[in-house]
């Protein structure tokens, strides 16, 4: 599948885990892991993200799986894929569509990720009620509502376990937090250690407990799309690509590929000269 559009710029990923040092202004750089690809701004981001995700879709026969982020990164990308030209190109009827976290409150809540991505996308197109499979909030504990959406994750994969050759999602998107966060995989938390489970509840260091996909999860991807944007993710994502693996999201090695989509504040001395 070739780039959508043109990009700034795209860095190839390194074969090692070692960490890579930027070098000078206008020489050479590579991040750690993944593919790096650099945007002008963050409606090119989007425009582009958005792209690359129908191409995806697109290019797979047969049903298609893909994990959104919160966040308000993300919220113009999915705009962008229920607005023309990308929305009568889209496969809708064909894309299941999955939550990387959610905050534990009513789906009508403001900080509710389901309700952003209902307001962004879902509520501008036709697609399959059944095809939309929200973190389950309303009349159920925390606990129970990491069960049941293990539980959907396994039925919609078949109730087979996932495997290199058989992941859970096609595309996974991810948003980078300030503290190096992703999805809800916390600095700190015990969340980070899960590797028996899919699903997880994180109940401390939020106002609200959340429910999040962990690291087997995310991990049986064939991509993994991180989304940043702007000044203030600069430094946590020279962290990430220099190789910080001490940070959540330096931590995710999908299956397939990783794709760093930022645009040029974000990027930093990591987007060329």
């Amino acid at each position: 599948m070739s780039a959508p559009g043109r990009p700034k710029r795209e860095l190839r990923p390194l074969g090692g885990s070692a960490a890579a040092k930027p070098q000078a202004w206008g020489e050479h750089t590579r991040p750690a892991f993944g593919t790096l690809r650099v945007f002008d701004d963050a409606q090119a981001l989007a425009r582009h993200g958005a792209r690359f995700v129908c191409e995806q879709a697109e290019a797979k026969s047969g049903s298609f799986a893909l994990c959104l982020s919160g966040g308000s990164t993300p919220r113009p990308l999915y705009e962008a894929l229920a607005a023309p030209p990308l929305l009568e190109r889209f496969p809708w009827s064909r894309i299941q569509f999955f939550f990387g976290d959610e905050r534990f409150v009513p789906p009508d809540d403001a900080a509710s990720n389901a309700r952003m991505a209902d307001e962004a996308m879902f509520s501008r197109v036709s697609v399959p009620p059944q095809n939309v499979h929200p973190i389950p909030t309303v009349g159920i504990t925390p606990p129970q509502a990491a069960k049941e959406y293990e539980r959907t994750l396994s039925a919609l994969h078949g109730g087979r376990a996932p495997t290199p050759e058989a992941p859970l999602f096609d595309v996974c998107l991810l948003g980078v937090g300030d503290d190096g966060h992703t999805a809800s995989l916390l600095p700190g938390d015990a969340v980070l250690d899960v590797r028996d489970r899919l699903v997880a509840v994180v109940a401390h260091r939020r106002p609200q407990a959340r429910i999040t996909l962990t690291y087997p999860a995310l991990d049986s991807s064939r991509m993994v799309v991180f989304l940043l944007q702007g000044n203030g993710k600069r430094a946590i994502l020279d962290r990430l690509l220099s190789g910080d693996d001490s940070l959540p999201a330096g931590r995710v090695r999908p299956a397939g590929q990783v794709f760093w989509f930022v645009d040029r504040a974000a990027a930093g001395r990591w987007a060329g000269a």
